[in-house]
């Protein structure tokens, strides 16, 4: 889920367990910069910018109490770290290939099926989604501050009735719920109803459909990958 994120000190954690984790998109890389500067990114070309909604530039640095701190604004300081961040299924220019990647076929798999029957979604479905959002990495945290394995925005998850979205149930039946949602929005539409999950329902009315934004259609796409897969298993 994109928009209006707060960022959340987990970053370079997250980062971390992504680059360490099976079946990940592209791995880790430390660059030591000339100026002494040290970049952590999963972004290809990281010095080059894209037009993407997630591609977040994030500064680790230690505050005048010696505390390590994280801000989307380069501190006045000249030691900190640079972590540049995007979303799991998002990067359109991900080297993953979608149709051979390893499934998760396993966890989670009673509260899927729970979640999914509760708000009639088809639990495929459910499970690529949070595939293609995190990875079924249930300590997820973007740099904006959506939230574990169904990248549940705090405001959502509010409005959703979630109280912990870092509990893997909670978390897993507000993002089924807010999925169910858009499915109806959109009238059973899986292609709008995950481009919505992506960019947000008003994206997708403003533009008549799948919005015209590269990460998007990149998710809307593997997303649409991993539905049948995970249908098919």
């Amino acid at each position: 889920m994109t928009s209006g994120k707060t960022f959340i000190a987990s970053s370079l954690a997250l980062l971390l367990l992504v680059a360490s984790a099976p079946g990940k998109a592209d791995s880790i890389k430390r660059i030591v910069h000339p100026d002494g500067r040290v970049e952590y990114t999963n972004v290809k070309g990281s010095s080059q910018k894209r037009a993407s909604t997630k591609d977040e530039v994030v500064y680790r640095y230690k505050d005048d109490n010696g505390v390590v701190a994280y801000s989307g604004t380069q501190p006045a300081s000249t030691n900190f770290d640079v972590i540049r961040f995007h979303c799991y299924a998002c990067d359109p220019d991900s080297s993953v290939n979608w149709r051979t990647t390893p499934l998760f076929l396993k966890p989670y798999r009673d509260e899927i099926i729970t979640a999914a029957s509760e708000f009639d979604v088809d639990p495929a479905l459910v499970r690529a989604v949070i595939h293609a959002e995190s990875a079924f990495n249930d300590k997820a945290l973007s740099p904006k501050g959506a939230q574990g394995l169904m990248q549940l925005m705090p405001a959502t998850a509010k409005e959703l009735g979630v109280r912990n979205a870092m509990v893997a149930p909670e978390n897993i039946r507000g993002g089924v719920n807010y999925l169910a949602r858009m499915l109806k929005r959109f009238n059973g539409d899986t292609r709008l109803a995950t481009a919505a999950y992506n960019a947000g329902p008003g994206a997708v009315g403003r533009h008549g459909g799948v919005p015209p934004y590269a990460e998007t259609r990149a998710y809307v796409e593997r997303v649409g990958i991993l539905h049948q897969r995970y249908a098919s298993n």
